[in-house]
């Protein structure tokens, strides 16, 4: 299965306790960390939630 690059651009203070809870999912610990997962649509429906977060490189 192919992978995807998901880099955290934004930071989680302030944000609803949802989407604070996806970006620590996707397994995310700080600002500026680059994570690479596999392209499912599991994965694909968090980053949707938190797009203005992240950024994605196929």
């Amino acid at each position: 299965m192919s992978t995807i690059k998901i880099k955290l651009k934004r930071s989680p203070i302030g944000r609803c306790e949802n989407h604070k809870r996806i970006v620590k999912a996707l397994g995310f610990s700080k600002v500026g960390q680059e994570l690479e997962k596999e392209d499912t649509p599991e994965i694909r429906g968090m980053i949707n939630k938190i797009n203005y977060m992240v950024e994605v490189t196929e």
